[in-house]
């Protein structure tokens, strides 16, 4: 049987032979749905008023698959019903990954192709109420390249396909022999599957003056009948790859007016416009960035300040100072530091805790080992903890700053009673 979807992707109604059936496959003698492959998924439609579900290529067969088992018998003329509006959105997609890897020639050092799909979805009732029963989704193409595409080359990316939509290439497909396209240096093939050259002949996709890949998909005739192509983002499936999903039709309206729209409040927000949104935020970042160095420091002095008040207040056990206390802003390891600067000619042991009784940072100059002190804490109050006989650290206690602080004045007591 033949398929010749791809050489007339125009063509959506036909009536064909019924070559054999199979429950609910069946195999035409000629059809124009297209078959899943090479990452434009399988047409939607009917045939003889039957839902086809799935379309594939079955061991050199175009085989149908259908809802049901049909009421036609094989022999007979059936007609085929092509869901027109799922094969344009294709068509339209396809061709936007040809325009976008033709861009990517213009951009990226040591190209190849690494790879394509079309997924598409039933329009939402917003969608649907603004552009009618059109079909969305999104589209992938995998690049191998040794250049790294951030945001700029990106957008870049962007720009040039939707230049090359405005212009109007004119689309064209034809067979030529398998030896002379692998001569060719311009032609793109996809390196993964090796699309379109296991036969004698291969059949070739041109954009004028833009584009050249071996491809067996439908396309439409012309660029300007992609529409707009947004860019949707970028990760990296493998080693040498990376993944640029795009939208064309109204996934791709709706993505730009999405991102318009926020954009502009945005600018409302910093009181400026969209031209002038990047000054306006980076003089906005400039300013957090003051301000969180001024809290730092301020943050530093109120640290400072309590230490000094502990500091006055430390308890004295058995010719021993402590220096015990809660202190607000400061994390396990911000306590430790603390602590291990507190120490010296005159503080013995520093233990200082967050206010909210989460953290516990503890210091010696020798003689009392700083972790016991924790481990005697964590016992207590939960949480775990560790560190050097000097300096140690515990976290995830549960209780009161307060009743963590009279707990630690116990544990002086009783550590230089050797308790």
């Amino acid at each position: 049987m033949t398929g010749t979807a791809a050489a007339e992707p125009t063509v959506t109604t036909f009536t064909s032979t019924v070559d054999r059936i199979d429950t609910t496959d069946v195999v035409l003698t000629e059809t124009y749905f297209y078959p899943e492959g090479g990452g434009q998924p399988a047409d939607r439609g009917t045939l003889g008023g039957v839902e086809v579900v799935d379309v594939q290529h079955r061991n050199g067969d175009i085989v149908h698959e259908l809802a049901d088992p049909p009421a036609f018998d094989s022999g007979e003329t059936v007609e085929g019903q092509i869901d027109t509006a799922f094969r344009t959105y294709c068509m339209r997609a396809h061709t936007a990954s040809h325009v976008l890897y033709g861009a990517g020639r213009r951009l990226l050092s040591d190209l190849g192709y690494g790879g394509f799909d079309i997924s598409a979805t039933v329009p939402d009732d917003d969608e649907a109420a603004a552009f009618g029963p059109a079909i969305s989704g999104k589209v992938r193409v995998d690049f191998e390249t040794t250049t790294e595409i951030d945001d700029e080359t990106l957008t870049e990316l962007e720009r040039l396909t939707n230049r090359a939509v405005w212009e109007s290439y004119d689309v064209t497909w034809e067979e030529i022999p398998r030896e002379e396209a692998l001569d060719r240096d311009d032609i793109a093939f996809n390196t993964k599957t090796e699309e379109g050259i296991e036969g004698e002949t291969v059949r070739v996709v041109t954009i004028e003056d833009w584009d050249v890949a071996a491809c067996g998909g439908t396309h439409v005739g012309n660029t300007r009948e992609i529409g707009p192509v947004t860019v949707l983002g970028r990760s990296n499936p493998g080693e040498g790859l990376t993944r640029v999903e795009f939208a064309v039709g109204p996934r791709a309206i709706r993505q730009r007016a999405t991102e318009h729209e926020r954009a502009m409040a945005a600018a409302k927000s910093l009181d400026t416009n969209v031209a002038e949104l990047p000054a306006a935020v980076d003089a906005l970042q400039s300013e957090c960035d003051d301000l969180r160095e001024t809290v730092a420091t301020l943050r530093e002095r109120l640290v400072d300040s309590r230490l000094a008040d502990l500091r006055d207040d430390a308890i004295e056990v058995d010719g021993r100072r402590w220096l015990i206390g809660t202190v607000t802003g400061l994390d396990a390891n911000g306590l430790a530091d603390r602590a291990e600067s507190a120490v010296d000619d005159d503080i013995d042991v520093a233990a200082l805790v967050d206010a909210d009784g989460q953290y516990l940072g503890v210091a010696t100059t020798g003689g009392i080992d700083a972790g016991e002190v924790v481990d005697r804490v964590t016992t207590e109050f939960g949480g775990g903890g560790g560190g050097r006989p000097t300096v140690a650290q515990g976290g995830g206690l549960d209780a009161d700053g307060d009743d963590i602080v009279a707990f630690l004045r116990d544990v002086s007591a009783a550590a230089d009673r050797g308790d």
